[in-house]
This record gives structure tokens, C-alpha cells and sequence, in this order.
């Protein structure tokens, strides 16, 4: 029993150090939010920068890069539907960042109760053993026996802290990439709907004076 509980913890702590390591990789900051397109946000100021925006997030794929590409789609739309949207993609990609954290979450609840299980099973076994004996007359036995039925323990933990660090600090990785996420989409729909707003304006004080020039043609012809 003993032996197929250390295999079994085995066999958890490689899975997680697999996911550590994977997780490690997809969540590097260049990786969802390539220093390129972060560039390219903040150098667009208007609707002529699109092209070049749109070309650099094709070129880094990446989550903010999907975002981005999704409320340039939709900028003909009002901005509070647009932001609307936005949320929803952004919770897909933050989900999407969070693959597997939860195997290690597992790893962190099961591997220390495997140890445990592994420490008593050795135990019951060890005095099972020495009951027709004693204890006396095998006290070395008994110590040796209780090291070992502790090592499963031992093996346990070391598991799951590995874990429990990369499990944390991942998690605050991800918020911080959430955010950063978060301030570029809203600056880019700020600049781009601010624009909007500026040339619908320019629009209307284009249309004011030809709508009076035309009133007063009309009051002349009619006087005529």
C-alpha cells in the first residue's frame, strides 16, 4: 500500500511540475501582451492609425491582440455595446490564461492527503506486525518503521508546495495581466470613440451655416 501511494505521489508531482512549467511559458508578459502592440495602442490616436494597429495584432497573436481586433470590428456600434462585448471576450481570454491552475489547485488539496494516507497505512502495518512481538523487544524496528511510514508524508507535502507557489503567484499574474489588458482596450475605445464624437461635432457646425444660408435664399424669394 505504502509503495502505491509513493508511486501515486509520484506520478502528482510530475503532472504538476508539467503545468508549472507549461503554465510558466503561456503566461509571460511578451507572450499575452506583446511590447509591439502595446506600442501600437498608445500611438493611436485616430481612426488613419487602424490599418497599422490592426496589422501589428495580426502579426503578435496574442489575448490583448484578440481584444483589440474585436472592438476595432465593432467601432460602428455605440460604445457602451461595444464595451459590453469587450467584457464578455476578455472573460473568455482570462479563462483561457487560467488553464490549468485548477490541476495544480487539485494537486495542492490531494497530494499532502496522500502522504497521510500513505504514513497511517504504513503504521497499521507496522504495529499489526509487532503485536505478537512487542515493542521492547524491537524498539529499533519501531523507529525504523516510523521513518519510513512518515517519508509518504513528507513526499506529500514537498508536492503540493511546489504547487501552492506557482498556484499563487500564477493567480496574481494574472490579475496584473487582466488589468493591464483592461487599460489598453478602454484606452483605445476612449481615443477611438473621442474622435467619433469630435468629428460628429465638426459635422454639425459644417451643416448650421448652409441650413441658415439656405433659410435666408428662401426669405428673399419670397419678398421677391
Amino acid at each position: 500500500m505504502e509503495s502505491i501511494i509513493i508511486i501515486l505521489l509520484a506520478t502528482i508531482s510530475l503532472i504538476g511540475l508539467t503545468f508549472i512549467v507549461e503554465r510558466g511559458l503561456a503566461l509571460r508578459w511578451r507572450k499575452v501582451i506583446p511590447s509591439g502592440v502595446q506600442e501600437a495602442v498608445e500611438s493611436s490616436r485616430t481612426s488613419e492609425d487602424l490599418p497599422m494597429l490592426k496589422r501589428m495584432c495580426d502579426q503578435h497573436a496574442s489575448p490583448v491582440s484578440r481584444l483589440l481586433l474585436a472592438a476595432q470590428e465593432h467601432l460602428d456600434w455605440p460604445r457602451e455595446e461595444n464595451a459590453g462585448t469587450l467584457q464578455t471576450i476578455a472573460r473568455h481570454e482570462i479563462s483561457r490564461l487560467e488553464n490549468g491552475l485548477v490541476i495544480l489547485e487539485i494537486i495542492i488539496g490531494v497530494a499532502p492527503l496522500l502522504g497521510l494516507v500513505g504514513t497511517i497505512s504504513g503504521l497499521i502495518h507496522m504495529f499489526g506486525s509487532m503485536g505478537a512481538t512487542g515493542v521492547s523487544d524491537n524498539s529499533a524496528a519501531f523507529a525504523q518503521g516510523v521513518g519510513e511510514a512518515l517519508w509518504a508524508t513528507f513526499l506529500g507535502l514537498i508536492t503540493a508546495i511546489p504547487s501552492l507557489v506557482a498556484w499563487n503567484y500564477y493567480s496574481r499574474k494574472i490579475d496584473s495581466l487582466g488589468v493591464e489588458m483592461e487599460r489598453l482596450c478602454d484606452e483605445f475605445l476612449r481615443r477611438q470613440y473621442r474622435q467619433e464624437g469630435r468629428r460628429n461635432v465638426f459635422d454639425e457646425s459644417q451643416s448650421e451655416p448652409q441650413s441658415q444660408s439656405s433659410g435666408k435664399n428662401s426669405k428673399k424669394s419670397r419678398t421677391a
